[in-house]
């Protein structure tokens, strides 16, 4: 006699939330001051991204309504230098949620608040994973972008998730025929 199904096995998915670009939208301001920058004055790129990180994260959580952890930072570019004393301004919002994980796009300005101006220093885009409270992925909600700017934002995402596929099945590879130690 053959035994029953499990009892979740018969349950048909519940569909997953759907949330906008908006709900996630986090920002983090900063002075720059001389115990975060190097011997020119300028703010460290390390320190950079940690903020980039922190804010992204915030956005990811907002969206998950979970913990959240950086799965990796995918691309980053630094435009220009940030200064000691500058009011640097970190915005991130969910571009694209995936199944448990989302990519989420900082943009980095700093105000010059004299001139009432911003200028662009740094972008990057992270990938964070959903966690529940014992450390495994869960699903995230799905994500509606509504203006032109998300939704090409949203387009651009699935093109980075298909790159970021290519190049961990390479490293994949590549990982197979390394050998242990230092070798330069």
């Amino acid at each position: 006699m053959p035994t029953p199904a499990h009892p979740e096995a018969q349950r048909p998915e519940a569909p997953r939330p759907v949330r906008t670009v908006a709900e996630s939208q986090s920002e983090r301001s900063e002075i720059i001051f001389p115990a975060d920058s190097n011997s020119n004055g300028h703010l460290f790129g390390g320190r950079l991204m940690q903020y980039i990180d922190l804010v992204g994260a915030m956005a990811a959580a907002r969206h998950a309504r979970t913990l959240t952890v950086t799965a990796s930072m995918d691309h980053l570019d630094f435009v220009a230098p940030v200064c000691v004393g500058d009011l640097l301004i970190l915005k991130a919002s969910v571009n694209r949620a995936f199944r448990t994980s989302m990519e989420v796009g900082v943009k980095a300005m700093v105000e010059d608040v004299k001139k009432n101006s911003l200028r662009h220093v740094a972008s990057a885009y992270l990938t964070y994973v959903a966690l529940n409270a014992d450390g495994k992925s869960v699903e995230v909600p799905q994500i509606r972008p509504e203006t032109e700017h998300q939704k090409r934002r949203y387009e651009d995402a699935g093109r980075r998730r298909a790159l970021r596929s290519t190049e961990t099945e390479r490293w994949r590879e590549l990982k197979k025929n390394l050998v242990t130690g230092w070798h330069i």
